[in-house]
């Protein structure tokens, strides 16, 4: 019976173990910022130029529009600004990282917005800015005018979590609002394959195209700074 029983604890044990790592080894990190100095470029992530993602180097940014990585205390993040301008960086799906909806349909960031645009609505053309805000690009559709179906969440100015807003195949999300607050870390779990079927009304390619961080505050001419820190895919 004794060795029955010891049996049966170094399973459950065994299974556990192989459990967790099975679960470690499936999540894809895509950025914790650890890796880089403070005040320099996250350079796993890509700039555009004329459409297309090129290596991030400092020609893209100036005094308006920048991602750099911070420092506080013992943790790292990226922090973007955008004064009057639109700044976003990408990574791209088979080529910075390798992901697909079946085996990781979570997206998981943290994020604290410090300033968004003043009067920024996500509703209303003229004031459409969003301090913070990630951007999936799912795929392209159209014959000869490909147009990108997309999910962007953001951290609103003004409109309460919840609220969804449609520009055609873009479908904006407000996961977080300045209405609760700015200034401290949230969370932000999202099911990317629940999300797509909301808004599109069916299953997603199941390898999306793109990821981008974003931030832009053009259309009030204000200006905004937030930071990102552990973006992750997670399976369900």
């Amino acid at each position: 019976m004794t060795y029955r029983i010891l049996f049966l604890l170094l399973a459950v044990f065994f299974f556990r173990e192989s459990g967790s790592a099975h679960a470690r080894q499936a999540r894809i990190l895509l950025d914790d910022f650890e890796s880089y100095g403070e005040g320099t470029l996250p350079v796993k992530w890509n700039a555009q130029l004329n459409g297309q993602l090129v290596p991030l180097t400092e020609e893209f940014f100036d005094d308006n529009e920048w991602f750099y990585v911070k420092k506080e205390g013992s943790r790292k993040f990226v922090r973007t600004f955008s004064k009057g301008e639109a700044v976003h960086v990408a990574q791209q799906n088979d080529d910075d990282f390798d992901w697909s909806l079946s085996s990781n349909p979570i997206l998981s960031w943290e994020w604290r917005a410090n300033e968004l645009p003043t009067g920024g609505r996500e509703d209303k053309d003229n004031f459409n800015d969003s301090g913070a805000g990630i951007y999936i690009m799912f795929s392209l559709d159209g014959l000869i005018i490909k147009r990108p179906r997309s999910i962007k969440y953001v951290y609103s100015s003004t409109l309460p979590v919840g609220t969804i807003v449609t520009y055609g195949k873009l479908h904006v999300i407000v996961v977080s609002s300045q209405l609760d607050g700015i200034g401290t870390w949230k969370t932000i779990k999202r099911d990317l394959v629940a999300d797509y079927k909301s808004v599109f009304g069916e299953d997603p390619a199941d390898k999306p195209m793109l990821i981008r961080l974003w931030s832009d505050s053009d259309n009030t001419k204000s200006q905004a700074s937030a930071d990102f820190d552990n973006i992750m895919l997670l399976p369900r």
